[in-house]
């Protein structure tokens, strides 16, 4: 009985996993129609399946939550960006994930320990650190479809993304204080630069591996797996060395994305966009959606001391929230001079009103709940960890109040104050990048025509192709020079790419039709499809 009863309770949380999953999926398109993040859009309906007696209470192993969800995540996030944006952004994103975090660490301790009767120092401390990191797939979820200017974004991902070592340094060593009964500063310094280092290592290591692998793999499918194992593996190894894991990621993702990129294989970079996509959708929804399913475990908490927590988290929410706006004003100010003096190609705020929205887009996540829930429960000496349920609460708490209101009302503060991404600056880069590539191939037609003998006409046709490059990325670049003629071939290239299109697919139905015919072989099938499909692509 008790074993079916369990299958049954397994059966249930698979369940609701793929109604998550599902969630995730349509959250994306519901959260663009009704100008809302898709994140909070998943933590709403976890918080509204927590709400119902049917749902199973999903109790997923605290030290599990940060290995399954970071490392896809923190993958995705760095194949958006680069390592020259890392490079020219170091000032800010050190003021925003490290010495943020670190202020922001002390405020809250300090908060905490003066209105929580009998709380530990070190446990104030982590409260303060597993509060105190701006959650990095919040940050980019929401900041990338609000049509943010590309620096703002920038910022945020940098400190998204190096926040987190930062705070769980801290945490590790505040816990082993509470504990051990035991803290040394100097023994907590070293550590953090043991882990970086550790960190570092690990993430070159298996980032020069996996690019030395990927070439003797070749295959696309191959590949992109392989990135899917990379990531998890930084992760597992470094935190098993004593490192950060998420260091060790980033560094990973960010050598793969520096040197494992091949200019010609096509297949994989369109898949791997294409794959990893789905990945980030899917993760993300489910790690938001086990976000507001903890209200579980709120509710537990708080019975019959709803007053006194609640005044409690709305004061750490508080002092989060006012420290990082009293911290970004001068840090703002700070940079800005450092960078009008020194002229640094670097990511900065240029008003007010976009401080205003950096603020604002300071929502905790994922990293926050896992640490809540990581705590011990129990202490060396056998007693229980000092105030768990209460930092537990204030932390889902302080959760609640920055995602959901914040990521709720980020749109709408976003448009009032007409925060908008520089879309001319934007189409310059694009046209100047369109003319970078139509002469490249016309310096490779040149040196082509200096070894084979081209026909005349063949070679004005491969000339206009070159042209063409340009013109398709940029279509302003047509303005240089005959643009009148150039639009009559663009209309030309249009109307022949529409009919061989049409061709293309009368040929992809035809071919799929014979999958169900009696004989036919499926994988041949499948084959001669995917050499239209390739076609279709080129």
């Amino acid at each position: 009985m008790d074993a079916d009863l369990a299958g049954a309770l397994t059966v249930d949380q698979l369940a609701l996993l793929f109604v998550l999953l599902l969630g995730a999926v349509v959250s994306v398109p519901v959260g663009e129609r009704l100008g809302l993040p898709a994140p909070v859009l998943m933590t709403l309906l976890g918080i509204v399946l927590a709400l119902l007696e049917f749902v199973p209470n999903v109790e997923v192993p605290p030290d599990l939550i940060l290995p399954l969800l970071l490392p896809p995540l923190l993958y995705a996030a760095v194949r958006r960006t680069s390592w020259r944006q890392f490079a020219a952004n170091v000032r800010p994103i050190f003021l925003l994930a490290v010495a943020l975090v670190f202020v922001t660490t002390v405020c809250v301790a300090v908060v905490a320990g003066a209105i929580i009767p009998g709380l530990p120092v070190a446990a104030a401390v982590a409260l303060g650190a597993l509060v105190a990191p701006p959650d990095p797939v919040a940050a980019t979820a929401v900041a990338s479809r609000l049509g943010l200017p590309r620096r703002l974004v920038s910022i945020l991902e940098g400190e998204g993304l190096f926040n987190d070592v930062t705070a769980i340094v801290l945490y590790h060593v505040a816990i082993a204080a509470v504990v051990s009964g035991t803290f040394s500063f100097w023994q907590a310094g070293l550590d953090l630069v043991l882990s970086a280092v550790v960190a570092l290592i690990v993430g070159l290591v298996l980032g020069w591996g996996a690019n030395r692998l990927m070439d003797l793999l070749g295959d696309a499918t191959l590949q992109i797996g392989l990135t899917l194992l990379v990531p998890y593996a930084a992760y597992v190894l470094a935190e098993e060395l004593h490192g950060s894991g998420v260091l060790a990621v980033l560094t990973a993702a960010l050598f793969l994305a520096e040197y494992a990129t091949d200019a010609d294989d096509v297949m994989t970079r369109l898949a791997g966009h294409t794959f990893w996509g789905v990945v980030d959708t899917l993760v993300t929804g489910v790690a938001f959606g086990l976000i507001g399913l903890e209200l579980h475990n709120a509710l537990r908490t708080a019975s019959g001391r709803w007053g006194e927590l609640l005044g409690w988290a709305g004061a750490v929410v508080a002092v989060v929230v006012l420290v990082r706006l009293l911290w970004l004003l001068p840090a703002t100010w700070l940079t800005k001079r450092l960078h009008a003096r020194r002229d640094h190609d670097e990511d900065i705020p240029t008003s007010w009103r976009e401080t205003v929205v950096m603020w604002w887009s300071g929502m905790r996540g994922v990293a926050s709940v896992a640490l809540a829930l990581a705590i011990p429960l129990k202490v060396d000496d056998g007693s229980a960890f000092p105030h768990r349920d209460e930092i537990v609460f204030i932390a889902f708490g302080v959760i609640m109040g920055t995602l959901v209101l914040q990521g709720l009302t980020l749109p709408w503060l976003v448009r009032r104050l007409g925060v908008r991404a520089d879309t001319a600056r934007e189409k310059e880069f694009e046209k100047a990048l369109a003319v970078r590539a139509a002469k490249a191939a016309k310096r490779r037609l040149r040196e082509i025509e200096s070894v084979e003998e081209l026909p005349d006409e063949l070679s004005e046709q491969m000339l206009r192709r070159a042209y063409d490059i340009g013109v398709r990325i940029s279509p302003d670049m047509g303005e240089e020079e005959r643009r009148e003629a150039q639009e009559q071939r663009v209309r030309r290239l249009k109307r022949v790419r529409r009919i061989q299109g049409e061709m293309l697919s009368a040929a992809r139905h035809e071919v799929l039709a014979a999958r169900s015919e009696p004989g036919a072989d499926p994988e041949v099938v499948d084959r001669v499809l995917r050499h239209l499909d390739v076609r279709s692509l080129r």
